[in-house]
């Protein structure tokens, strides 16, 4: 059942595509675009594959009791998106701590959550909220905290047209709601360690 549905939205998605590309003015014909609307359509459905997953149910699988209670970072994990405005990518880095009470989680799967949230239609600041609610909701920490840097092609390619900007959105819960422990994990992110 689930290949017959991924079918019929790889058929209709295609035939989107192929519309499109009449619309602006292109030759079907031409070699290089005879199998375009299909890899598009492939490509869409990857790009935003994150409907299928449930990110609270990614970090059931990996919740482990535990009585370590200060703060796990993981920073600089890869993140790409949709711009749900202009169907434009925005990518760049996401950092996410939180402060365990009692259960931790296996560390790849923050990077999960954010692929989970970030591999839909998407706003930026929307994305921070809901990989912050989810490890909130989900682990129930002391505190979470999620910083996303991010570029945006639909600012960088059109419009305003600005190559070296860069979108920075935060969001904080418990314990970070601190000065003191969110200046720790800006320093801590801000950081190279490994040097």
């Amino acid at each position: 059942m689930k290949l017959e549905t991924e079918n019929q939205t790889t058929n209709t998605l295609t035939s989107c595509f192929q519309e499109m590309i009449l619309s602006i003015g292109e030759n079907m014909e031409r070699e290089g675009l005879v199998k375009t609307p299909l890899r598009a359509a492939k490509a869409m459905q990857f790009l935003t594959h994150g409907y299928e997953m449930d990110p609270e149910a990614i970090l059931r699988s990996a919740m482990f009791k535990e009585q370590y209670s200060e703060m796990v970072i993981v920073k600089d994990i890869e993140m790409y998106s949709i711009c749900e405005h202009h169907l434009l990518p925005f990518f760049g880095r996401a950092h996410i701590a939180y402060i365990p009470n009692g259960y931790i989680v296996g560390l790849s799967k923050l990077g999960r959550i954010v692929d989970a949230f970030s591999r839909r239609l998407q706003v930026q600041e929307r994305l921070t909220h809901q990989i912050l609610d989810c490890i909130q909701q989900t682990l129930n920490p002391q505190g979470v905290a999620v910083v996303i840097e991010a570029k945006h092609l639909c600012m960088m390619m059109r419009g305003v047209q600005k190559q070296n900007s860069v979108a920075t959105t935060s969001a904080f819960t418990g314990e970070f709601a601190q000065e003191k422990t969110r200046a720790e994990f800006i320093r801590l992110i801000a950081a190279d360690l490994m040097n």
